[in-house]
């Protein structure tokens, strides 16, 4: 869309093609109608001002747009670097919690180990302990079993001997009393 100052410049140009004519004898000079060319220049200068501040207001436009833009990209730009801040800032938190889960659960399983270790250690005493006082029992057991199979052995050997005397003499006695066959009593 152009100007009406274009405008006019391009009626300037198209009279000075169309209606002027050379003078005679002459290829540079024209002849031109003052008033026409006149008024065409009164209305350039009157356009001229308006056209001028109209460019003005869309210079002064184009600077606000320009500099709202840049604002703007600016802003962008802090806000970006804001975040990329705090993104790198949440990432080192991050590593920092990794490291430290990490070292807790070392630590937790180093704690488990020692328990399992002192529980096993504990376990394998109280075993040991256990099969001692049981082989103490058992030891003692022995021992009066021991000395009542030692004590009865020798009362059983008595006893043994006590009855076989007792047998042995009542057997004799019998042979002793024994009735010959032909005396019996029928």
């Amino acid at each position: 869309m152009s100007s009406r100052i274009e405008q006019i410049i391009d009626e300037i140009e198209e009279y000075i093609d169309r209606d002027c004519k050379f003078q005679p004898l002459s290829t540079t000079k024209i002849i031109v109608n003052k008033e026409h060319l006149e008024e065409l220049l009164r209305e350039l200068r009157m356009k001229t001002p308006d056209e001028i501040k109209r460019y003005q207001k869309i210079i002064a436009n184009r600077d606000a747009i320009l500099s709202d833009a840049q604002a703007k990209a600016d802003a962008m730009i802090e806000e970006a670097q804001v975040q990329t801040t705090e993104l790198v800032s949440e990432h080192e938190i991050m590593q920092q919690a990794y490291a430290q889960a990490n070292e807790i659960v070392t630590q937790a399983t180093a704690q488990a180990q020692e328990i399992v270790d002192n529980a096993t250690r504990d376990a394998n005493e109280i075993r040991l302990g256990a099969i001692q006082y049981t082989d103490d029992l058992l030891a003692n057991a022995e021992s009066i079993i021991g000395h009542t199979l030692d004590s009865y052995a020798t009362k059983y050997d008595s006893l043994i001997n006590s009855l076989q005397e007792c047998y042995d003499t009542v057997r004799t006695n019998r042979a002793e009393l024994e009735i010959p066959a032909d005396e019996s009593v029928n």
